[in-house]
């Protein structure tokens, strides 16, 4: 089963029967056709015998309190933040995922045995069955220790830095350094710090223990020089660029809603400035289920005219990152909500396969 989605700021508005079927038929026509419905639309979607004025008359009152809008001169109505809100909190059905869904979710992410390709694969998959952006963050584990480093040597004053971590867990990362190193001095430092840190949590490594052998480097032979700059461009547990993996947010260009290309720019700039998607995401990472933030609930000016769909993803019932989706708010959320609930909850469980 879908998890529900978490409730967030329920509009505090008493609607009648009739006024909950026409609003919720406006929605859902809106979210299919992406055009304002009008009166004679919802008159023949919902088969009440009721007269024109007297469906006008409805919409009026949803206008009033603040579900509905109109977007030019026209008859026709559009949902607005706070009428979505009170749709998919009370009025939503969802639709569970296809067998076909399942399929090709299942395919994508049982199938691989590195963490970092699983991740960009989900990402892709979600972006793909969404036709949405899709956001995958990193995982976080709360312990990382260090097992085993080496170094190995590479042209331009580089170095591929190999670190096994948590028994099983391969990192590698290319570390810049101040000259070129050979072979041999490489090796010595990483039994330098093999010996000295196996079994340390890298953080404290990075943050502790090198500052600790920095203090007394005047005092250190040429071997101690090399592990210390080695250590301290290798032992770094968030680094930069690494926080998420975003897909597909080229299907936003698709949309009309998002067509205009200056907002386009400033939603792409966050992506890639990442500061603001990962605060959000870290708002989402300690809750249950699925939440949604839609257009100004999310708190960033850039993601006004968007939804953020996202569900927490883990192992053994602790939370280890986020995957979501984002995309216009007249996105098909009764689809949606149970393919990200859905693809979290597997990503979790390949997870626990890997470690």
């Amino acid at each position: 089963m879908t998890a529900p989605p978490t409730h967030r700021k329920l509009p505090s508005v008493a609607l009648s029967e009739r006024g909950q079927l026409l609003f919720k038929l406006l929605v859902e026509r809106y979210i299919v056709d992406g055009e304002p419905v009008g009166s004679r639309t919802l008159a023949r979607d919902s088969r009440l015998e009721l007269s024109p004025a007297t469906i006008r008359n409805v919409m009026a009152d949803l206008e009033d309190l603040g579900l509905i809008r109109s977007p030019h001169t026209s008859a026709g109505r559009v949902p607005t933040a706070q009428g979505y809100r009170l749709f998919v909190d009370t009025m939503m059905t969802v639709r569970q995922p296809t067998a076909i869904d399942i399929e090709r979710i299942n395919a994508d992410i049982a199938s691989e045995t590195d963490i970092s390709t699983l991740l960009a694969r989900t990402s892709s998959m979600l972006s793909e069955v969404t036709k949405l952006a899709s956001v995958v963050m990193v995982p976080r584990p709360d312990h990382q220790s260090l097992r085993q480093v080496e170094f190995l040597p590479l042209s331009d004053n580089r170095v591929l830095a190999i670190l096994v971590v948590n028994e099983r867990e391969v990192q590698n990362r290319i570390i810049h350094t101040a000259r070129s190193y050979g072979p041999s001095e490489l090796e010595q430092a990483a039994n330098y710090l093999n010996q000295a840190f196996a079994g340390r949590e890298i953080g404290q490594v990075r943050e502790g223990l090198v500052r600790e052998m920095a203090n007394t480097r005047a005092e250190m032979d040429r071997m101690m020089q090399t592990a210390i700059e080695m250590a301290e461009k290798t032992f770094v547990s968030n680094r930069a660029g690494d926080e998420f993996v975003v897909t597909g947010h080229t299907n936003l260009m698709a949309i009309d809603e998002l067509s205009d290309i200056e907002k386009l720019r400033q939603v792409f700039e966050a992506f890639n400035q990442k500061r603001d998607i990962l605060h959000l995401l870290d708002q989402a990472i300690g809750a249950s289920g699925v939440q949604i933030f839609i257009g100004e609930e999310s708190g960033y000016e850039v993601l006004s005219d968007y939804s953020v769909v996202t569900s927490g993803y883990g192992t053994g019932g602790r939370n280890l990152g986020v995957l979501g989706v984002i995309g216009p708010t007249r996105m098909a959320y009764s689809r949606v909500v149970p393919l990200v609930d859905l693809t979290a909850r597997m990503l979790g469980a390949a997870l626990k396969s890997l470690t």
